[in-house]
């Protein structure tokens, strides 16, 4: 049994005390926006917000223009200004908070190539983080370390983890800038089929994306180009005595994998980041990922240990594979054609569900039902964070926008964790003039457009960013939401509830959809017992518990019912 550090302990006697749960830090939260649970937070409950820095908010204009990369580009595929500083902004503001987000999944940070290229789709410079250069020093267009440091810790003061885009598959590349890293390291052919494992693995994604040799455990100098640029820098000496600590002891040959696992976990033994998105997970031999998370684990081990007075609780360090493709249907395998992996074997608490925006065209039943079956039988104790959009799907969910309040009914209520893409929340378009392929995904986030009202019929951003406030401030307080098991209540009106059951403490909670204007008698005698008084998380109704059910009068289609727990 892992030990209990004094921050937890005194965590728990404050539970035992209270009844309450540790309130997240906000400069804007209220009362009403609080937990009501005891039990502590879960990834299997997580919201997680993925935003592309670049694209997000513009925090610093100074930085806007980095290793001259001002030539003219395709349409969204230069530098737009997003940095951290940005997501800085925003923490400060509370608008993750009050958007009940639990944690911040960041694009890549690490430096870009400094040139850029054309993959067809328009010239190209690496806005969106996957393209890296060097994976030890953060790219300026981004921010600074000190930015980086500053974002982890407001965040942890707000009960927010940050999740890191992490790649080893790939470099950047190649451009006249920047020159392909030596044929120890890299491989520039062939290119992936997708025919079986090998032509999946063992390949290039695309042309000119050199892929790294993951698979290699033979001794190898590092890039003599990397080299120079730390000695210009002023940190080669530096750079060298850590790697030489690090293979000395761990005792792993220094091969490419290994570098770039030392330098990826850096990022968590230095700022604390809570846990990695996987980048490309099923084109990197999957043992990689086995190696990574035993060498995270100790980094992780190590900063909490470094950092007692900022630990947020005995969450575990987090890792979540994108491995494309992959549907819950598919419980713990992953079908190459000729060979089945479980990732989940490797290290990988969850893997990225990408079904899930064709299940959200069946009814709230069918699709809550067969989630929650799943999540508790072949995935117990393993998650699928769940999407409708994202930066490099290009048949999302509702591309048009048409369906947003279903759309974020859907995805925060569904068993499993959630992600919300930028924007989501906003009607931030998905489709943009002149744009080609991904860049589409990608616009600037719309902050202007949630001063818009709405049409008759037609919710303004400003409306879909008070549903989604409501339904992943509820989601936070409630980890039964997402980690519970579901059960059907009712069918006309749709009520259920979903109950989570943690080291002898249970979190449940009743919900009720599509409601017409009107009074209501919903049945709740399996959740919650007559004289309990319970609060419509929604509207901020209150009333108590008779017969085994709650009668109400309400405007809204949602009702999200909860306990309310009494004051100590």
């Amino acid at each position: 049994m892992k030990p209990i550090n004094r921050a937890s302990l005194l965590l728990l006697i404050l539970f035992a005390l209270t009844g309450c749960q540790r309130k997240p830090a906000s400069d804007q939260g209220t009362e009403a926006n609080q937990p009501t649970t005891a039990i502590d937070f879960t990834w299997n409950n997580a919201l997680v917000y993925f935003l592309l820095t670049d694209r997000f908010e513009n925090g610093d204009p100074s930085n806007d223009i980095q290793f001259e990369r001002s030539g003219e580009t395709g349409v969204l595929r230069g530098f737009e200004g997003g940095d951290l500083r940005g997501v800085i902004r925003k923490l400060d503001e509370g608008y993750f908070t009050d958007l009940g987000v639990t944690a911040l999944w960041l694009s890549p940070w690490f430096e870009q190539v400094h040139g850029g290229t054309d993959e067809g789709t328009g010239f190209t410079h690496g806005y969106h983080g996957y393209w890296t250069r060097d994976w030890t020093a953060l790219d300026p267009n981004f921010g600074t370390a000190a930015d980086l440091a500053e974002l982890v810790e407001k965040a942890h003061r707000r009960g927010i983890r940050i999740v890191m885009d992490v790649i080893a598959n790939h470099t950047g590349p190649v451009t006249p800038l920047d020159p392909v890293w030596p044929e120890e390291w890299v491989r520039t052919e062939p290119r992936c089929t997708y025919r079986d494992y090998e032509s999946t693995v063992t390949c290039t994604l695309v042309d000119n994306l050199p892929d790294v040799r993951t698979e290699s455990l033979d001794n190898v100098d590092l890039p003599p180009a990397l080299l120079a640029k730390w000695d210009a820098e002023g940190r080669l000496e530096t750079e060298l005595a850590e790697l030489d600590a690090f293979f000395e002891r761990t005792g792993y040959p220094r091969a490419p994998r290994y570098y770039i696992i030392k330098w990826l976990t850096d990022y968590v033994r230095t700022y604390g980041v809570d846990g990695y998105r996987i980048d490309t997970a099923k084109h990197t031999e999957e043992s990689v990922w086995g190696d990574l998370w035993e060498e995270v684990r100790v980094a992780f081990a190590q900063w909490k240990s470094d950092h007692p007075g900022e630990v947020l609780d005995d969450a575990p360090f987090y890792m979540v594979g994108e491995v494309y493709g992959y549907g819950i249907s598919g419980g713990r395998s992953y079908d190459f054609g000729d060979r089945q992996v479980d990732y989940f074997a490797q290290g990988l608490h969850c893997l990225i569900n990408f079904e899930f925006k064709y299940n959200a065209r069946e009814d709230y039943e069918t699709l809550f039902s067969r989630y929650s079956r799943i999540l508790n039988s072949e995935l117990a104790g393993k998650g699928v964070l769940n999407y409708l959009s994202s930066h490099d799907d290009g048949d999302p969910f509702d591309k048009d926008r048409s369906r947003p309040m279903e759309a974020a009914t859907k995805l925060l209520l569904c068993p499993g964790s959630a992600q919300l893409y930028y924007g989501d929340e906003s009607l931030r378009p998905l489709q943009v003039e002149g744009a080609v392929g991904d860049a589409n995904l990608r616009s600037v986030m719309n902050w202007t457009d949630l001063a818009e009202t709405g049409r008759p019929g037609v919710p303004s951003p400003a409306e879909v960013l008070d549903h989604c406030q409501k339904l992943g401030i509820f989601r936070r307080n409630h980890p039964a939401v997402g980690a519970g098991v579901h059960l059907q209540l009712g069918a006309d009106p749709y009520v259920f509830s979903r109950t989570y059951r943690m080291d002898g403490q249970t979190d449940a909670v009743v919900v009720a959809l599509d409601l017409e204007e009107g009074d209501h008698t919903l049945p709740v005698s399996t959740v919650f017992t007559d004289g309990s008084r319970v609060r419509d998380a929604y509207s901020g109704w209150e009333g108590t518990v008779e017969k085994g059910e709650v009668s109400l009068r309400t405007r809204q289609p949602v009702v999200l019912l909860e306990q309310i727990r009494p004051l100590p």
